[in-house]
């Protein structure tokens, strides 16, 4: 079965599974209300996203300068960088690395990144067990499954989902309240932390001018997953560098207010190496792994290239009226919602998810939100025509744009056919792809043109 049958497969089910739905509606319902909130203290929102986009350009435009300099400045300071070209490559660096630590034990912050690659699964390979930190990411990992939003990856679980999954695998109390499981949770994790060989982060932003890794968290668990391991491993998307420190000051409130409605994160950390010999803690040890993995791709394209700006908010996932109707699961990749469909495409061949640019409305939602102003609908829309021009769409698609091409180029093609026959040939769509709760238009026996002919009389 192709990916884009199992998409249209999952996405039939899952828009009609109404705990589904209300549980989406009601997590999303309470980011909007946060985000609002958290707009409100902008005096001119438009303005920063304005700046943000304009830097990201500029990023995009100067993207060797950048990530060559801040190779310089973080590896004058001790810090190993290693270029993976692609998934593969970033897991022989991170297997070999776990090998030569002897690490049995590696405790790892929230990081998509790492989700890309399946680190979880190669560190298990080799005898050694990654622990989630990130309390959404703990969730849904005890529970076997991948994230469900690239912010908030128990987003599709309720709190009495959460207690009845801890009362299987802990023997919790079957009711226990929110607190209550964050507690059990701190203290698993405490002893995860202190036993730990490697610690794991992503990066939110690499710093050029200083060679800085920028972290940004709410629970603190990135400066434990880094503060007792002896090894710090940093995997980051070379898309995600910026110029300058002093930006973060612009970057750290627009992804806070797009991601969660905050004004800021709690935790925003800036590691810029292993611990020095004047420091007293600290990982003895920084490698941090730069990951291409289908990036460069993306920017070879004239019109997808400004996708690469994207700082990971969220923000379109929870706009889109079609990943709030068929959730996370149902794109079946690392990046869902219109980023995702924008992206995967180039990281993981048209041929495969091409269909997903299809997934979208086209409503311009995600463009509204999108806090450096990626212009995804336009993208989307350039990724379909790539699609016809590949050929991957099915023929029936074909014949049937062709026929409508037909009949659309002139006024007469739509006259000349009487309701009767539209209706006859429309009506089998209501058991074809249209779905079972809602029913095909019907045309009138009457023309447009007849119908504005008789009123004129």
């Amino acid at each position: 079965m192709s990916k884009a049958h199992k998409f249209t497969q999952a996405a039939e089910t899952i828009a009609f599974d109404k705990k589904h739905r209300n549980t989406i509606k009601f997590n999303i319902s309470r980011y909007d209300t946060a985000v609002s909130k958290g707009m409100a203290k902008y005096n001119n929102i438009e303005k920063a996203k304005d700046c943000a986009a304009t830097i990201k350009q500029d990023v995009l435009q100067n993207w060797e300068k950048y990530l060559l300099q801040f190779e310089e400045k973080i590896t004058a300071r001790g810090v190993e960088v290693l270029w993976a070209k692609d998934a593969a490559e970033a897991t022989t660096f991170i297997e070999k690395i776990l090998t030569e630590n002897n690490a049995k034990l590696l405790v790892k912050s929230k990081s998509m990144t790492t989700e890309e690659i399946e680190l979880n699964a190669t560190a298990e390979k080799i005898g050694c067990e990654s622990v989630e930190t990130d309390l959404g990411e703990f969730i849904v990992q005890l529970a076997g499954e991948k994230p469900y939003h690239i912010v908030t990856p128990a987003m599709h679980k309720s709190k009495g989902d959460i207690a009845k999954l801890f009362n299987e695998k802990f023997n919790t109390a079957i009711d226990s309240t929110p607190e209550e499981m964050t507690e059990y949770v701190r203290g698993v994790l405490r002893k995860k932390y202190t036993s730990a060989q490697v610690g794991v982060t992503g990066a939110n932003f690499l710093i050029a001018d200083i060679g800085g890794i920028s972290v940004t968290e709410n629970e603190g668990n990135g400066i434990m997953s880094t503060s007792f391991p002896k090894v710090h491993i940093v995997l980051a998307g070379i898309e995600k560098v910026i110029p300058k420190m002093s930006q973060l000051g612009l970057f750290y409130p627009l992804l806070a207010v797009h991601g969660t409605g905050q004004q800021i994160t709690a935790y925003n950390t800036i590691f810029t190496g292993g611990r020095q010999e004047s420091e007293v803690d600290g990982p003895e040890k920084m490698v941090v792994i730069l990951l291409d993995n289908g990036r460069t791709n993306v920017f070879a394209d004239d019109e997808a290239y400004k996708s690469l700006a994207c700082i990971r908010c969220g923000a379109c996932l929870n706009g889109c009226p079609v990943y709030k109707t068929i959730g996370g699961y149902t794109y079946d990749t690392t990046y869902s919602g219109p980023i995702g469909s924008v992206l995967t495409p180039f990281l993981r061949g048209f041929n495969d998810f091409s269909h997903l640019s299809f997934a979208s409305t086209l409503c311009g939602k995600c463009v509204e939100v999108c806090p450096v102003k990626i212009p995804l609908t336009d993208i989307l829309l350039a990724n379909r025509r790539k699609s016809v021009e590949q050929n991957l769409r099915p023929v029936s698609e074909k014949i049937l744009m062709r026929g409508f091409k037909l009949i659309s180029s002139n006024r007469i093609g739509f006259d000349i056919f009487p309701g009767i026959l539209k209706n006859s040939v429309t009506y089998p769509l209501n058991f074809i792809g249209w779905g079972p709760k809602r029913t095909m238009p019907r045309f009138s026996n009457q023309s447009f043109s007849q119908q504005f002919k008789n009123k004129q009389k």
